[in-house]
């Protein structure tokens, strides 16, 4: 695990913190899991969590891009 101090990625947390059924966050779309492990996750599995995070904001989007 790298933690490369000069490349920290800033938390994706958007403030409205509230995990549904399915453990994941409303706000930022981040699993309970993902949310714990943020602070010790090294640069490169913060950019993972982030692209999960993301894809799951999109699949959960009732706009889609044509």
């Amino acid at each position: 695990m790298n933690n490369d101090v000069s490349e920290q990625l800033a938390s994706p947390c958007v403030s409205i913190c509230a995990l549904g059924d399915d453990e994941i966050c409303t706000g930022c779309y981040r699993s309970a899991d993902e949310i714990t492990d943020w602070f010790l996750a090294s640069t490169e599995e913060k950019r993972e969590i982030i692209a999960r995070a993301a894809a799951r904001r999109d699949a959960a989007s009732p706009f889609k891009l044509l």
